[in-house]
This record gives structure tokens, sequence and C-alpha cells, in this order.
């Protein structure tokens, strides 16, 4: 995806509950879990619970996000499609990423 850092950046930059790290990778984590990154390859990944996985497939054919030739458990590939059409929607699925990994048991 062509300027998938500076479009993660803007998703990231307008939700005030996190804020975006790395200087390699961009990438965002809480509990001691990271919830979304920028792959090698400018792919936007968001990990998700089944439910909300199964919401945004709903509207979306879901694939899976890669990331150093491994399928990433958890992750959805978020399309360009998404993201040009679907802006608050993909907001939306960034926070409950967030609200996920702070439900799980803290690293």
């Amino acid at each position: 995806m062509k300027d998938a850092i500076a479009i993660y950046e803007k998703l990231v930059g307008e939700n005030p509950n996190f804020k975006g790290k790395g200087k390699t990778t961009s990438y965002t984590s809480s509990n001691g879990y990271m919830f979304s990154f920028v792959n090698k390859a400018n792919e936007i990944g968001i990990r998700l619970s089944k439910e909300d996985t199964n919401i945004i497939g709903e509207k979306y054919e879901i694939k899976p996000f890669m990331s150093h030739g491994s399928k990433m458990r958890e992750y959805v590939l978020i399309s360009e499609d998404a993201l040009k059409n679907d802006w608050n929607f993909i907001a939306e699925m960034l926070q409950k990423s967030f609200e996920y990994v702070n439900s799980l048991p803290s690293k």
C-alpha cells in the first residue's frame, strides 16, 4: 500500500487513548501486547477478538496479516478499500483492538 506508514500514523494519531511507537516499524501496544502495526510489505494489520473479526468480516473479506513470512494470529489485514471508504469504521476497529488487548492478562 502506498503511503501506508503515513496513513497508519494518521489513523493512530486520531485516537487519544494510545500513541504510535517504533523507529523502524510503526506499531501500537498496550498491556504488554502489540495490537497493530505496519509490516515490511507496507500493509496495516490490526489484532482483533474473534467477535470483532467477525464484525469486520461482515463488511470486508478477511485476509490474513503476514509478517516475516508468518501469519499473525488474531490479526486481520486492513485493505486500502476499507481505509479509503470506511475510515471511521476502521478507526472504531482500532479502538476495539486496544480494548481487546487490555482485556487480556498483563504480560
